[in-house]
């Protein structure tokens, strides 16, 4: 660096520490508080402080009137030997895994059948409906489709099957569930997948013909590697949903405000059941563990996301 460079930046350099010293620059500065602080303070009480007494809450024992207990690890213990919560934590591992493999295999299938068909826009909005009803609209009419006498067993009988299933026994209705949320999550994750790949050039899929590219390389070699963005926001956002999947479980699976059966019950509708019990007295720090656990597990799963699909950004 020559003097002259160092002469010609120097007065740049002062005048940028002046106007940041300026009094105009400090009134900039005082003008920003006024309009942040009601925000964090609407934060702090909403979101930090509950989170906090979450925390300490999972270490004690509160029915919700009358002294806290202190009671250590005592909770943590208890969920470790708790057959229930193990049940919870394989039904949320297979909503995350198995629910998640399938919607996002019917996502990617969608989204290249309908890349070049005609009236796509159509057809996206379509299939992303149910993520704009309400999640309990959505289960009640769920439940409606798979009752004794609903649609789905109308249909089997007109196709001659005699001996339906019974989709709402407590054997089958956690796959039942799951069937549904496929079927909700599915046009939501095309609809991210199809934005990413409308913005990837005509092109490359024209010179990949050229080179005589069957559809699978196509794919594999243009399709996926420039909406690989879309696809790790699209996975981040599936295992932060999966681990707290609450309202469809719970309006589908429960009858006339009663908690769902064992059977079909996540970590969130455990942690609601230990909080709200339907008999007995209610245990909100057992109810502040399982929330914990469940955080914990969101914050290791999303992590572990953001790793796994880590990737160097292609530009075109």
């Amino acid at each position: 660096m020559t003097a002259a460079t160092l002469e010609a930046e120097a007065p740049a350099a002062t005048r940028l520490a002046v106007s940041k010293g300026s009094p105009l620059a400090r009134a900039r500065r005082r003008l920003y508080l006024p309009f942040v602080l009601p925000a964090l303070a609407v934060y702090l009480l909403v979101f930090i402080v509950p989170s906090l007494f979450t925390v300490v809450l999972s270490f004690a024992k509160w029915s919700g009137a009358g002294p806290i207990e202190w009671v250590g690890l005592a909770n943590y213990r208890r969920l470790w030997y708790d057959d229930v919560f193990h049940s919870s934590l394989a039904n949320t591992l297979l909503i995350l895994i198995g629910v998640g493999f399938l919607t996002f295999l019917f996502s990617f299938g969608l989204t290249m059948v309908l890349r070049e068909m005609a009236g796509r826009k159509f057809v996206r909005a379509v299939i992303f409906f149910p993520n704009a009803v309400s999640a309990l609209a959505i289960s009640i009419l769920w439940g409606f489709l798979f009752q004794a006498d609903g649609l789905v067993n109308a249909l089997l009988r007109l196709a001659g099957v005699d001996a339906v299933p019974k989709w709402l026994a407590d054997d089958n209705l956690f796959y039942v569930i799951c069937m549904g949320l496929v079927w909700v999550n599915t046009g939501f994750y095309t609809t991210i997948l199809m934005a990413a790949v409308d913005r990837i050039p005509v092109y490359l899929y024209e010179a990949a013909d050229l080179e005589g590219a069957s559809s699978w390389q196509k794919f594999r070699n243009v399709t996926l590697p420039l909406m690989w963005d879309a696809v790790a926001v699209s996975a981040t956002l599936w295992a932060i949903s999966a681990i707290k999947i609450f309202e469809f479980i719970y309006v589908f699976a429960g009858a006339a405000g009663s908690v769902p059966t064992i059977k079909s019950w996540t970590l969130s509708l455990y942690a609601y059941a230990e909080a709200f019990q339907p008999t007995g007295e209610a245990r909100y720090g057992a109810s502040a563990a399982a929330t914990m656990v469940t955080l914990v597990l969101i914050v290791v799963l999303t992590l572990l996301t953001r790793r796994v699909t880590r990737r160097e950004t292609l530009e075109y």
